[in-house]
């Protein structure tokens, strides 16, 4: 029988996963794994992971020669070590396609927030100032221009969902020929896109090219007032340039989905910042998507066991499940 090792979650109850595990004859088992040595004692039986935010080494591949596959709950992959993967033929997949439409309203949600100072005035109703200008005036968003960097799935949901509401659309893709681009979507490079932008969302995975690029260089070629919008991956953004960018008034605000580090320190300078908005990492939450995320994650395994290859593949494997 395969053997799948739920390395960690926090999700109040697994029975969605086990459900479509073994209506397969596939069995389940869970464990709290965070480092090296509780993943490759706890897996030492398995033939598959299901991973939340377990870190895969290229040690834990190593060590467990029966492990086949690594199916990752949501799209996102960075914490697993795909060219240890393809060296010894661990098959890595993900679930790619899943709370598009979550991501990409939650994004405009973030943007358009920012651009009608919604918060603040919140925040100014409620320490007793009840007046239009509290918070100074308001620019017209279907006068600005809207910057998507990255135009994969939610980049393109992201310009299809906003391009009503601001006079123009541009983005960066370097990956994507011209014919994958939108009509109504304009293409800039990186420099010329943030120097044109009123508003900046990010839309890009988490890779050697992609850590730390929205940086000073990116962030100082904004129009004075723009703002800065991500729901990608926190560590895209050198947090330390943004901070900076946002006192010295290049950003009027940013809204912040995903961190570096999740949750925040206490005394990090983002907590608090009147210029900021933070959300939980909730983006891609709703609760059908929840329930496509987990089921897709899972089903990844079921057609890996009947088929020798997963539904959404990331890394392909050379090992195969055991009969």
């Amino acid at each position: 029988m395969t053997r799948v090792l739920y390395t960690e979650h926090d999700y109040p109850d697994v029975n969605l996963e086990r459900g479509v595990l073994e209506a397969a004859g596939i069995e389940l088992v869970l464990g709290n794994c965070k480092t090296d040595d509780e993943l490759i004692a706890a897996g030492k039986d398995a033939d598959a992971f299901l991973i939340q935010y377990a870190p895969i080494t290229e040690r834990v591949i190593v060590e467990l020669p029966r492990l086949g596959l690594i199916s990752r709950i949501g799209a996102g992959f960075d914490t697993v070590d795909t060219a240890a993967c393809a060296r010894h033929g661990v098959w890595v997949a993900n679930s790619p396609d899943y709370g598009i439409g979550e991501v990409a309203t939650h994004a405009l949600s973030l943007a358009l927030a920012l651009i009608r100072n919604v918060v603040g005035f919140n925040r100014d109703v409620n320490a007793g100032k009840w007046h239009y200008l509290s918070s100074g005036k308001l620019r017209r968003a279907s006068e600005m221009t809207l910057g998507i960097v990255g135009l994969g799935r939610i980049g393109k949901r992201m310009a299809h969902v906003s391009r009503n509401t601001f006079k123009r659309v541009i983005a960066c893709d370097p990956y994507l020929i011209d014919g994958d681009f939108p009509a109504y979507v304009e293409r800039a490079d990186l420099g010329a896109l943030f120097e044109a932008s009123d508003v900046v969302s990010l839309h890009t995975p988490l890779n050697d090219e992609t850590r730390g690029m929205i940086d000073e260089r990116v962030l100082r070629r904004m129009r004075p007032g723009s703002f800065l919008v991500n729901t990608a991956r926190g560590a895209v953004v050198a947090i330390e340039h943004l901070l900076d960018a946002l006192d010295s008034g290049i950003l009027a605000g940013a809204g912040l989905d995903v961190l570096p580090v999740e949750p925040p320190a206490p005394e990090s300078r983002l907590l608090g910042h009147p210029k900021v908005i933070l959300t939980p990492h909730v983006a891609y939450f709703s609760a059908q998507s929840e329930i496509e995320l987990r089921r897709k994650a899972a089903q990844n395994i079921v057609t890996w066991a009947k088929t020798g290859r997963p539904d959404y593949v990331v890394v392909t494997g050379a090992r195969h499940p055991r009969a």
